[in-house]
């Protein structure tokens, strides 16, 4: 049965498995902080060097922030700018990322199989139980989004990037500078507030909060959310890595 290095590409960090058919893995998760600035190449480069630090696999599957269509890079937030999120945007390295085959990139310098999707959608799909409309939002750096239909993934929308409330967008008004500001109790009382509002627009059948910071959320919020929301762990980002094969659906083809 084939076995996935799963690389889970953040703003802050990116962590990397390798697992077997079963998702489980097989070797300790490895994690290297997100190098910056950060052209295409050096992505490359250290995605390289870092699954050269575990065993060998017969496919891979990258999560990477941004919109992703087929594996091509439409936009990616974090990694045109110059030292980090949230920090100057580098127009070259906008212009070096935008239209980027980051699929066929990686697959020709792992030399397999390769599928490259937001980091948001393979975090999902190590926890939708497909059935329903299933949406997931995961909590870091800033916000990602990932919505399912039936256990498939459907096409991404950059959630993050509306404006939520005094034309501050989604990625701003929850994500990490903003819960230092707060604290995680004024700070698990907005997400919820963001849950609310959120709802009448996906009526969703289950919402999975999940992300680096979703363990942060204070219970007695949780609590108040309803039993359609469930947290969930970090790990999915990589566990997703194996089950992301058979929930693109049609809409994307990861052979070379």
């Amino acid at each position: 049965m084939a076995t996935t290095l799963a690389i889970d590409c953040g703003g802050g960090g990116i962590k990397a498995s390798v697992l077997d058919a079963a998702g489980t893995m097989r070797a300790r998760p490895l994690r290297v902080p997100t190098p910056y600035p950060l052209p295409p190449t050096l992505f490359v480069r250290t995605l390289l060097d870092l699954g050269a630090r575990l065993p060998a696999a017969d496919r891979l599957t990258v999560g990477m922030p941004g919109m992703i269509r087929h594996g091509v890079v439409v936009a990616t937030p974090h990694y045109v700018t110059r030292a980090g999120p949230r920090s100057r945007v580098d127009p070259d390295l906008v212009a070096e990322w935008s239209g980027y085959d980051a699929r066929g990139a990686l697959a020709e310098a792992f030399g397999m199989p390769a599928l490259v999707l937001n980091d948001a959608e393979v975090h999902g799909a190590g926890v939708v139980a497909g059935t329903g409309c299933e949406l997931v939002l995961t909590l870091g750096t800033g916000l990602g989004s990932a919505l399912f239909d039936g256990g498939t993934i459907a096409p991404h929308l950059e959630l993050s990037h509306a404006p939520v409330r005094w034309n501050t967008t989604y990625d701003t008004y929850v994500g990490e500078p903003e819960r230092r500001r707060l604290g995680d109790a004024f700070w698990s009382r907005r997400i919820r507030q963001v849950v609310d509002g959120l709802r009448p627009v996906f009526h969703w059948d289950r919402l999975y909060l999940g992300g680096g910071n979703s363990r942060l959320i204070r219970p007695e919020q949780v609590a108040r959310m309803g039993d359609d929301v469930v947290v969930v762990p970090n790990t999915a980002g990589i566990v997703g890595g194996v089950r992301a094969w058979d929930l693109v659906g049609d809409r994307y083809d990861p052979t070379p």
